[in-house]
């Protein structure tokens, strides 16, 4: 498993991680975490630790990073409302590849390399990740992850903290 340290994906993460001086190393999971209760089972924490990186399409085209706790699921309706847009559309796995660099399952909140750099993603996380001292985020591969922080990820991403789902 350790030739997933080996991918490109993972190498933009490593040197996102290491460009911002963060304290966490990437861990390569045998088993997959693609899903947030995956990584939770793998990593023998709460699913709520997991910060699951979901990209969405604006209205107007450009992509929207939700850094999201794996304990609910995203409002749609409610980001949009508070984003003064009509809707959030879900990505297909082709346009989340192009303006991210990343296949879903292995989506990195850092690290990201987009085929149209003129596309600048919007970013909000989700408020939910503060409760806990340590989280874990994709590193650019479904078997990769890596442990921060609510206030490291705010940081680095410039983040806007937000309340995303009614739960």
């Amino acid at each position: 498993m350790e030739e997933v340290l080996s991918k490109a994906a993972v190498k933009r993460v490593r040197a996102a991680i290491e460009a911002n001086s963060l304290p966490g190393e990437i861990k390569v999971l045998s088993e997959s975490a693609k899903t947030a209760a995956e990584a939770a089972a793998a990593l023998g924490v709460e699913v709520g630790q997991i910060a699951s990186s979901l990209v969405f399409q604006l209205p107007d085209g450009s992509p929207l990073l939700i850094i999201t706790s794996g304990r609910h699921r995203v409002d749609t309706e409610m980001v949009a409302n508070a984003l003064g847009v009509t809707k959030l559309s879900r990505a297909d796995i082709d346009w989340v590849k192009s303006v991210s660099g990343f296949s879903v399952g292995g989506v990195a909140p850092i690290g990201w390399q987009s085929e149209n750099l003129t596309m600048q993603a919007k970013i909000l996380i989700d408020e939910a990740l503060n409760d806990y001292q340590v989280v874990w985020a994709a590193a650019g591969h479904p078997h990769a992850v890596f442990p921060t922080s609510f206030n490291e990820l705010q940081a680095v991403t410039g983040a806007i903290s937000m309340r995303v789902s009614q739960q």
